[in-house]
């Protein structure tokens, strides 16, 4: 039996999904001449400037196309549902960045990303185009404390790349771009919680198996195994084993500010999530956390899937700066 989807041919999915952004929120994007997987902010680059690059497989919209514009990133690649975009279009994005003063990507640690992302910087070398590359890896469930550099990265994206592109934003060197994302990766904590499967649009079908009653802490965003799967708790319980680890990982000491995403993965309703904060909320004050800000709301999705997220970066006052510093994305702004 296939999943209900409002789309045409699900071979065409991500680019008309890509035709109709642009339709959108064309005052804000484009798309190079080069690619049309590689989405430019009209606002973004300029001389002098370090480009901030980000992307991959497309199913978690807003990321990564809804963080492109003014104060955030410059360019996204597009990989389609789920799958790395190959170097073409991530090459297309360093040359409509380059100021001159370098490019940084930014993405997820996923070894298609990576393969081709470090295809695309070496191709840019060949054109003297200096380019870094900073992974994200705040999900806290996908690997112990002693392989943190296998870690995903997944909605904590968000804050790790409003961090280095405010950096960017504020014209700092390609260094200190570069310092500023990994400092905001070090300092940003994810965990997520899955109810339901996604299905593809290609296949209709479900992506993964999970019965009827049953949720799976830890799993990924495509689907990667989490760390337990039981029978579903009421709200409060599911947060409460997502903050006991996220506090684990974080170390924060009383008096010290967080920011907060309650990030949705596609299906969860606005409800459930708010029900979530007030769970996180309670627990932050009970640890004597002050929370500088708060989002709620779907920022890393994984197409239909029905769960959610929970994010915290433990802030300092530069994080702080960087997270409040205005930007105009099509997706996400800060005024």
């Amino acid at each position: 039996m296939q999943t209900k989807k409002i789309i045409n041919d699900g071979d065409d999915a991500v680019d008309e999904m890509l035709d109709g952004i642009l339709l959108a929120h064309g005052d804000t994007l484009r798309t190079s001449a080069d690619s049309g997987r590689a989405i430019i902010a009209r606002n973004g680059p300029r001389e002098g400037k370090v480009g901030l690059v980000i992307g991959g497989g497309s199913g978690h919209e807003p990321t990564f196309v809804g963080f492109v514009g003014q104060g955030l990133a410059d360019a996204a690649a597009i990989g389609n549902v789920f799958a790395s975009p190959p170097p073409d279009p991530a090459l297309a994005c360093v040359k409509e960045v380059s100021g001159g003063t370098g490019v940084l990507f930014m993405y997820g640690n996923y070894a298609g990303d990576v393969m081709n992302f470090d295809m695309a910087a070496e191709m840019a070398a060949m054109d003297d185009i200096e380019v870094r590359t900073v992974l994200t890896t705040d999900d806290v469930a996908s690997a112990p404390r002693d392989e943190i550099e296998k870690r995903r990265g997944v909605a904590g994206n968000f804050f790790i790349f409003k961090a280095a592109g405010a950096a960017a934003d504020e014209m700092m060197s390609l260094d200190e771009v570069e310092r500023v994302a990994r400092h905001a990766n070090a300092r940003t904590y994810t965990m997520g919680v899955a109810l339901s499967p996604c299905s593809l649009p290609q296949t209709r079908r479900w992506n993964f198996d999970l019965p009827e009653g049953e949720m799976e802490i830890g799993m990924g965003i495509h689907g990667e195994p989490g760390i337990e799967r039981g029978p579903i708790k009421q709200a409060d319980q599911i947060v409460d084993e997502m903050m006991d680890r996220i506090f684990d990982e974080m170390g924060a000491a009383s008096g010290d500010r967080v920011a907060v995403l309650v990030n949705g993965l596609g299906a969860t309703p606005l409800m459930e999530l708010y029900i979530m904060n007030r769970r996180v909320q309670a627990r932050l004050e009970a640890a004597g956390l002050s929370t500088h800000a708060t989002w709620v709301g779907n920022y890393c999705t994984s197409l239909e899937m029905a769960g959610a997220s929970v994010t915290l970066m433990h802030l300092d006052d530069e994080l702080q700066r960087l997270i409040d510093r205005p930007c105009h994305c099509a997706m996400f702004r800060v005024v």
